[in-house]
């Protein structure tokens, strides 16, 4: 049976990121996993994000996929009744 395991981050200036880059790093040495790695979508201003640097910063990991809450059902240790 393969073990399916989502590593989700949030990051503003890609410290996060890489922690969670490690954490699938490492999952996937395990066998019979499958690992994804997604980030949740950004919920400050634009604006913000550019005064503080952050969006330059978070143009680094822009390629990781956005997470979508029906996603979250297709872990493996999920029960089937927790996902309505």
């Amino acid at each position: 049976m393969t073990i399916k395991i989502q590593v989700v981050f949030y990051s503003m200036y890609g410290h996060i990121f890489q922690m969670a880059e490690a954490v699938a790093a490492g999952a996937r040495t395990v066998g019979n996993t499958e690992v994804s790695l997604y980030q949740v979508p950004e919920l400050v201003p634009d604006d913000v994000l550019e005064k503080s640097g952050a969006k330059q910063a978070r143009a680094a990991f822009s390629h990781i996929p956005l997470i979508r809450p029906e996603q979250l059902c297709e872990i493996s240790w999920i029960r089937p009744e927790e996902c309505g």
